[in-house]
């Protein structure tokens, strides 16, 4: 009897064990997502990364898909929040997604990033910053952005140069992202032989940013680096001007976005920020970027870079041959792929080899490559 039931048992694995490699060969589609802010102070990100991915799988699909198969793309909203972001993690991989693109705010990826590894889902970020995404070992992380610690110090090298004689203040918002890069900027800023004359940080969310323009004003600073996101430094410089401060701000790359402008209005002329170099002046993008302004958006700011980290990981699966995680993720760190950013790769710890940091300045209404 004993014998008679392992017999059984042993058929019944076999048949299971059949009927999911039939179901595998079956499927027809391969499970993604992004994740982001779409909602929230930071929501114009998120539609940047959703109108990316989506444009990038539409694109994949019409192109025959992956392996053969059509990509189908999940959406996570995180707002930002760290909490949400790991929901949001969970739900994807509940949904059976093998890759995410996502997500925005470092503060939201380096939580979330947990839950991917655990799930064995590879991440690809279009835009957290933050060195702690990439510096903790996961083998499942991975950017196709820059790194803080290059962002600051390139903003610093910039500021000894131009700004050198000049009193400059650093102001961050306590947030992962800006805090770690205003300490960044300082850093390298005292290593090129300039201290700043202030030091502060602020409250993201606030109204009023008197306090902090009253203490600019008694620093006397020509210069303000700041680290944070849009709203707040969109508020600043605004409050600046309406209180006869000329101050010159310098951010990051949260201010590569129109809806800084619509915050400042003229009062954000002048004001300088650090980003990747634009990849809609790239003449093999022309007819993407056509494609995209055909449907009255414009691919502004991380945009692309979503589209990028969607073409980078579809190469990985070609080149793997599989969606299995741990062989794509050995076949992102091996092989360069053909993105709208160009010919990229991946070092052992997920960063991207692309170009680096360019400075941009906001004129009329728009942001281009500054002058200085």
């Amino acid at each position: 009897m004993k014998r008679l039931l392992v017999a059984a048992v042993a058929v019944l694995s076999l048949a299971l064990v059949g009927c999911d490699k039939k179901e595998e060969k079956a499927s027809t589609t391969i499970v993604i997502g992004v994740a982001g802010p779409v909602s929230g102070s930071e929501a114009v990100f998120g539609e940047q990364f959703v109108h990316g991915a989506k444009k990038a799988v539409a694109d994949i699909n019409e192109a025959g898909g992956v392996l053969g198969k059509q990509l189908v793309l999940e959406i996570g909203d995180d707002a930002c929040d760290p909490k949400q972001a790991v929901s949001v993690a969970n739900d994807m991989a509940s949904k059976g997604a093998v890759f995410v693109a996502g997500h925005y705010c470092s503060g939201a990826s380096i939580p979330a990033s947990d839950v991917y590894a655990e799930s064995n889902i590879v991440q690809i970020t279009p835009a957290s910053t933050n060195p702690e995404f990439t510096e903790r070992g996961l083998r499942n992380t991975f950017r196709v952005c820059g790194r803080d610690d290059a962002q600051g110090p390139t903003a610093a090298a910039y500021a000894v140069k131009a700004f050198g004689d000049k009193r400059i203040a650093v102001v961050d918002d306590k947030s992962t992202y800006g805090q770690g890069l205003a300490n960044e900027f300082a850093k390298a800023l005292n290593a090129g032989g300039v201290e700043e004359v202030l030091h502060e940080s602020i409250t993201a969310g606030e109204k009023d940013y008197s306090p902090l323009i009253s203490k600019l004003k008694q620093a006397k600073a020509d210069v303000l680096y700041f680290g944070g996101y849009k709203t707040e430094a969109g508020l600043i410089v605004r409050q600046m001007r309406e209180q006869g401060l000329s101050t010159i701000l310098i951010g990051g790359d949260a201010l590569v976005t129109d809806e800084f402008w619509s915050i400042t209005g003229k009062a954000g002329e002048g004001t300088l920020m650090t980003f990747g170099p634009d990849p809609r002046l790239n003449p093999a993008n022309a007819k993407l970027v056509a494609e995209f302004r055909a449907e009255n958006y414009e691919p502004e700011a991380y945009t692309l870079y979503t589209y990028a980290a969607i073409q980078a990981w579809a190469g990985a699966v070609e080149k793997a041959g599989t969606t299995d995680a741990t062989a794509v993720e050995a076949a992102l760190h091996e092989n360069h792929f053909d993105t709208v950013l160009g010919s990229i790769g991946f070092d052992a710890k997920g960063d991207m080899d692309a170009p680096g940091y360019v400075f941009y300045e906001w004129k009329n209404g728009a942001y281009g490559y500054a002058d200085k």
